[in-house]
């Protein structure tokens, strides 16, 4: 299988362990990444509030990009906010030809044009719907015996688009999570906000969704996660919350494809795990257990 890969900018800085992990999976699964050439900002969370325009300008100048090598049509995108401001443009572009014809006179400025061919998927959505869990489970190497993993989703790689699972009641990890020997935590926090950005706007709003989060995975190993942003926001808290509350929440917080390498018995190097921010103790004396 061959995918165009749009990493973003997340995944080349604070979450660069996401892309080494994500790129190291895919290919110990037999699929190959080919990363879009001269690929810039989607725009994150901060064009749409500048000018609705260019929030679609800018997920569109990728999409008129990964359109030249139109033999390969589908775009991975592990980062879920990347994911969104994409797959947004994919289909606006697809349902109001308005939108099309004014995303096209700004593009036309770099001679690039886009018309539709391409189409924006999650990683969460390709390790799902491309390979299940049955090739973990073939190439299995380490076995999470006695691991409980909870799985988190956030918001933005199931909302608004809820193409491959149930925003409401996600479950789409599991079968992975269970393929790599482990349990799977039962909680309903999988799809619950993590407060994105309130942790810079409205620090207090944000720690107090984190908390939630991290007491709903109590009894955990860790929690899984396909999001920068919410992998940052459930480990680099931690500490803050545990004064603040009077109240041991550490948790070790994983990326999908770090567990999922682990379990392929691909190499914590390979992975990257030294730039994970909260590997408890506790998580690293049963990861050398299952060696």
């Amino acid at each position: 299988m061959k995918y165009q890969y749009y990493p973003g900018c997340s995944l080349e800085a604070t979450a660069l362990e996401y892309n080494r992990s994500t790129r190291a999976v895919m290919a110990a699964l037999g699929a190959e990444l080919i990363e879009i050439e001269d690929w810039t900002c989607c725009g994150a969370s901060a064009a749409h509030s500048t000018s609705y325009l260019l929030s679609l300008a800018l997920p569109a100048r990728n999409l008129a990009i990964a359109e030249k090598y139109d033999a390969v049509p589908d775009i991975l995108v592990p980062c879920s906010a990347c994911y969104l401001n994409l797959k947004k443009v994919e289909e606006k572009t697809r349902s109001e030809p308005d939108v099309l014809a004014k995303v096209n006179t700004i593009l036309n400025e770099d001679q690039l044009q886009i018309s539709g061919r391409i189409h924006v998927r999650h990683l969460l959505d390709v390790f799902v719907s491309d390979f299940g869990p049955e090739p973990v489970r073939k190439k299995l190497k380490r076995a999470f015996t006695d691991f409980r993993i909870a799985p988190y989703y956030g918001c933005q790689c199931l909302r608004p688009y809820a193409l491959f699972d149930n925003p409401e009641d996600p479950r789409s990890m599991e079968p992975l999570i269970e393929a790599a020997g482990a349990q799977v935590h039962p909680w309903n926090m999988g799809g619950k906000c993590c407060g994105a950005s309130q942790m810079n706007t409205n620090r207090q709003v944000g720690l107090e969704l984190v908390a939630a989060i991290l007491k709903g995975a109590k009894g955990a190993d860790a929690i899984v996660t396909v999001c920068p942003m919410c992998q940052m926001n459930l480990e680099a808290y931690q500490q803050k919350i545990c004064r603040t509350q009077n109240e041991d929440s550490r948790m070790t917080v994983l990326y999908l494809s770090q567990l999922i390498g682990l379990a392929l018995g691909l190499s914590e190097k390979d992975l990257r795990l030294d730039l994970n921010l909260s590997i408890t103790d506790r998580f690293r004396k049963k990861l050398d257990v299952s060696q």
